[in-house]
């Protein structure tokens, strides 16, 4: 059964949070307008979310990577080959992502640094809060 990605963290544009619910096993965030509720296909939603991510991932590529190391606490050529072949590799583990989804602690962690997804009726991403880390120049 797939997952919807991002539970808790997608809204609609008054900032209302979407609840998620199984239509068969396909999971929808419920879309509430005027009292009549729309069932939003989640990986149509989930699907934008991650291709914005995958592509400020592949603009950074570099600055990902280190990122990532300095947060294994890890430098070693080892290391970064593996960081940066996932990196490179990311489309692949994707369908994966879907069938698992994100664990709870992520999204709640993710929630917490600002992260908010504003769908509208038709499952359309119309603004994609992601908050950007500061770049430490002392490292």
């Amino acid at each position: 059964m797939n997952k919807a990605l991002f539970e808790g963290l997608v809204s609609d544009e008054h900032g209302n949070a979407l609840p998620v619910a199984y239509v068969g096993e396909e999971p929808t965030y419920v879309y509430t307008e005027q009292g009549f509720k729309y069932h939003v296909d989640a990986r149509h939603v989930d699907q934008q979310v991650i291709d914005a991510l995958v592509q400020q991932i592949s603009q950074s590529k570099e600055l990902v990577s280190q990122g990532i190391l300095k947060f294994l606490g890890k430098d070693d050529l080892f290391t970064k080959a593996a960081v940066d072949t996932s990196i490179r590799n990311i489309d692949k583990n994707l369908p994966v992502l879907f069938e698992q989804g994100l664990p709870e602690q992520t999204r709640a962690y993710l929630g917490m640094l600002g992260f908010r997804i504003v769908i509208n009726r038709q499952g359309d991403v119309i603004d994609l809060d992601m908050p950007a880390a500061a770049i430490d120049d002392e490292a």
